[in-house]
């Protein structure tokens, strides 16, 4: 006996779950309204993803720390 396939999510559903997952990055991190999104093109959505995403840099190492701290005192 094989198991049942997983039920087909409609593709209205996963739009809508990634629109609204969109929208909200779009909010907190440029501070766009409802409309702001909703007027994006499909590129500029694709550049704010690509600019959430997390970089291929590595992180600071200790001489680079050090220079920083000395560059900012404060913190």
């Amino acid at each position: 006996m094989s198991a049942a396939p997983p039920p087909a999510v409609p593709e209205a559903a996963c739009f809508a779950a990634a629109a609204t997952r969109l929208a909200g990055l779009a909010t907190l991190a440029l501070g766009w309204r409802p409309d702001d999104f909703w007027r994006a093109t499909p590129a500029e959505l694709a550049a704010l993803g690509a600019a959430l995403a997390p970089g291929d840099a590595p992180p600071p190492d200790a001489a680079l720390r050090r220079r920083l701290q000395e560059m900012f005192p404060d913190g």
